[in-house]
């Protein structure tokens, strides 16, 4: 039987909640890479159309009943948008930490605050950011290039893996040879992920078994009552907006993370997690619990695999709950939150998250103020850590350079602080989002830096920020 090469269905409940979110407050992810070298803006509208061709989600939007119920994937034949934008402020190599470069001004102004159309698709837009011409010559050209697209199509590794492949099909047109034909050969039109569950969360047993992991979380939730990020004032759900503080670590401070982690026996994830929750708990003052949730891919654990390369969301936010004290080192909150999650990880916790979505996800924006409130009350994603990993992404594709390759995730009325991790061309990027007015620009910036120092610190760094 072959695979269908267009999408033709209903979101599934999870790509349902993700959408409707989006229709509160914008929901994207974004990543960014930047390119050195001369980039015809001709050449990458090419590529965005062949990028296009090869994936059947870069060619849908989303069609609803008049009542806004029913959202399903319908196909367009609209291209992907390219904007073309000139930074006229050079970047100098002695900026301030924390400064926004052009990048992260055009994430911060349009990225995570413009939505994409949903109803005329694509459900993708890009940018090349071209920094201002110096005396030098083409081969000192200097790009960022953005790919945006929806949650409810994306994760971080979606935009990462198509941010390559544009670049790469861009590469191919420049010497193009008998790869470039098998280049435009599409993917096939995957179903949700639901119904490719491990074979032992499907039917009535599958289901019980879910049920049972869900209930055991919200126990624990229940049984510990977790502090969480709370707002210094509560900004109305539809009024929220994701801004972005990048923060990244050198090759050297990364080496050195590491090696720390296999000393202490625990992982980076559960370093960079254990010094957000030291942030939040020093801020709060009191011991107690605090709870961090921890985006878990399962695209390796679907029936079929599911590749990185393919379009889609395939995480679900696990939620762990620490138990905190004064005097708690990093490593021994960071062992807690890794152990806790490996464990939860075999056990399929991150399926039962999926679940619950389903239960008690809503239908439309006009039915989901409930569930909206208790993501508010009790949601993983309040305080966060999405961290993908090593992502390999070359140092070189065709005539160009590249580095900085990372992704940035915007926040909706799903948290308050929220930050992404990938570690790649060397740097480990380390990009923390928050709700403007509910959490102000100083306290942002503090919980930010409070986290990068204790990462530093613990492996005999001088606490500074690291911009990118």
């Amino acid at each position: 039987m072959i695979a269908p090469t267009e999408v033709r269905r209903a979101l599934s409940p999870l790509e349902r909640w993700y959408w409707i979110a989006d229709q509160v407050s914008p929901l994207n992810v974004v990543a960014r890479v930047r390119v050195r070298g001369p980039l015809p803006a001709a050449l990458l509208r090419a590529a965005l159309h062949r990028l296009r061709r090869r994936h059947p989600l870069l060619r849908v939007a989303i069609a609803t009943d008049p009542d806004g119920r029913a959202p399903r994937f319908v196909p367009t034949g609209q291209p992907i948008p390219l904007h073309q934008v000139r930074d006229d402020e050079p970047e100098s190599a002695d900026a301030a930490p924390g400064r926004e470069t052009g990048w992260v001004r055009r994430v911060n102004d349009h990225e995570l605050v413009d939505r994409i159309d949903w109803r005329s698709g694509p459900l993708c837009r890009a940018v090349m950011l071209t920094r201002s011409p110096t005396a030098g010559g083409p081969d000192d050209e200097v790009h960022d290039l953005l790919l945006t697209m929806p949650h409810c199509v994306a994760d971080g590794t979606t935009v990462l893996s198509l941010l390559r492949q544009w670049i790469e099909l861009a590469g191919q047109a420049c010497s193009p040879g008998p790869s470039e034909l098998a280049a435009d050969t599409s993917e096939p039109a995957l179903p949700a992920c639901e119904a490719m569950f491990p074979r032992r969360y499907r039917g009535m047993a599958g289901t019980l078994r879910l049920r049972w992991l869900l209930a055991r979380e919200l126990y624990r939730v229940h049984r510990h009552r977790p502090a969480r990020v709370a707002p210094s004032r509560f900004v109305p759900f539809t009024e929220r907006r994701t801004r972005l503080v990048a923060r990244s670590l050198t090759a050297e401070q990364v080496e050195a993370l590491v090696a720390a982690c296999r000393g202490e026996g625990t992982t980076v994830h559960g370093a960079l997690a254990a010094a957000m929750v030291l942030a939040v708990a020093a801020e709060a003052g009191s011991p107690g619990h605090v709870t961090i949730g921890s985006p878990v891919t399962f695209r390796d654990t679907l029936e079929p695999a599911v590749s990185e390369r393919a379009v889609g969301a395939y995480v679900a936010t696990v939620p762990t709950v620490v138990r905190y004290r004064p005097g708690l080192s990093l490593w021994q909150l960071a062992r807690s939150i890794s152990d806790d999650l490996a464990v939860r990880r075999r056990a399929g916790s991150h399926f039962a998250i999926v679940d619950l979505v389903g239960l008690t996800g809503p239908e439309s924006v006009a039915a989901s103020g409930r569930f909206i409130e208790m993501m508010e009350r009790s949601g993983p994603v309040n305080l966060c850590l999405s961290n993908i990993g090593r992502y390999d992404f070359p140092a070189r594709i065709g005539p160009w350079r590249l580095s900085g390759a990372q992704f940035v995730a915007g926040l909706s009325v799903c948290g308050y602080l929220v930050s992404t991790a990938n570690t790649s061309h060397g740097r480990l990027s380390w990009n923390f989002t928050y709700v403007p007015d509910a959490l102000p620009e100083q306290r942002a910036a503090s919980l930010v830096q409070a986290s990068v120092d204790a990462v530093l610190a613990t492996i005999g760094c001088r606490p500074a920020g690291s911009r990118q």
